[in-house]
């Protein structure tokens, strides 16, 4: 049966009208530290630009595997890869934005940011050393605070993780011993404690644990409404985890002598520094298999630097100075192929 024109023309005319332009969409992923915020600026950047981010939370080990195995358009860690694996994979690396981890905790009677923690302290209790909430070394930092005869209960992350990475490179700095029994890493051997997966894994974990002492970014503990505590920074001084307490960190970072841009901002000086803030990185392919998709990653990265600011202090992330942003330009205009 011959369909008659004038119904094909007008079929076409509605397909036209009816049918909006396709989103171009670009496929990340890996860290969980950072994806409150990629979430949001996906959002966002969809409606102004277009472009229609895909990103998988699914641990910095795992996101480090996808890009070196380029299963997706770029790959999100908190941990930096070092300068030969960069080289070995073809890989550009660039901090996308600063973030910073919180202790949170479940004691009954103990409110947010009202417990004082030392990171020697928390050292002790994730090596099974202090394992009771109403040890001496803890009620002589808490005067005034009743704490219970409970058992801690340390929450790691069982997953390949940047936060385990960030959280260990703290216990490593604040305890020799720590650097030297178990050290820092995506993954370490935990000596006492229980795994589960991802941020959201650990924040439900200790929500649920009577005794619990766990590790998250900032974001996922103010979504859960965790009770957070205070932490005594490099100068000695007790800080609560705050946007103007990372930001102090923030301000110490020396990006010009950080190769890869693999800055270290653990247990920085200052007065009012929160001691674990930390960047997080993107992982682009200097040899793109798709240049329209690895242009289109750029394009929304340099958005987000550009419009994202707000949104990141939203959820209390940092922005990164604006002369980083247009390094990193720079790096991606001279080594990525397109």
């Amino acid at each position: 049966m011959q369909i008659p024109s004038y119904f094909t023309a007008s079929m076409l005319a509605l397909s036209l009208v009816a049918t909006p332009a396709l989103a171009q969409q670009i496929t990340g992923a890996g860290a969980t530290f950072p994806a409150p915020v990629y979430a949001k600026w996906g959002e966002a950047a969809k409606a102004a630009t277009g472009l229609e981010l895909n990103y998988q939370a699914i641990g910095s080990g795992a996101g480090q595997t996808q890009i070196f195995n380029r299963t997706v358009d770029f790959g999100a860690s908190d941990a930096p890869v070092d300068s030969a694996k960069l080289k070995s994979a073809n890989l550009l690396q660039f901090p996308a934005v600063m973030g910073a981890l919180s202790a949170i905790v479940n004691i009954p009677g103990v409110e947010i940011d009202q417990l004082k923690l030392s990171g020697e302290i928390i050292t002790e209790m994730y090596l099974g050393k202090i394992t009771k909430w109403n040890d001496p070394k803890i009620v002589e930092l808490n005067k005034g605070v009743t704490l219970p005869n409970l058992a801690i209960a340390p929450v790691y992350r069982a997953d390949g993780s940047g936060t385990t990475y960030v959280w260990t490179s703290y216990l490593s700095t604040v305890s020799p011993e720590w650097k030297s029994q178990v050290g820092s890493g995506t993954s370490v051997k935990w000596v006492a404690g229980n795994g589960a997966k991802g941020n959201d894994g650990v924040a439900a974990t200790v929500r649920q644990v009577k005794g619990a002492i766990g590790y998250v970014e900032n974001a996922y503990a103010i979504q859960n409404k965790l009770t957070t505590t205070q932490l005594r920074n490099k100068a000695g001084n007790f800080v609560k985890p705050s946007l103007a307490s990372f930001a102090a960190a923030a301000e110490n970072a020396d990006w010009k002598n950080a190769p890869d841009y693999a800055i270290n901002l653990i247990d920085t000086q200052g007065a009012n520094s929160w001691p674990i803030v930390s960047a997080t990185f993107i992982l682009l392919p200097k040899d793109p298999k798709d240049t329209v998709r690895s242009a289109n990653v750029m394009k929304f990265f340099d958005w987000a630097y550009k419009n994202g600011a707000d949104i990141a202090k939203s959820l209390e992330y940092i922005a990164l100075p604006t002369a980083v942003q247009d390094a990193v330009r720079a790096s991606w205009k001279a080594e990525i192929k397109g």
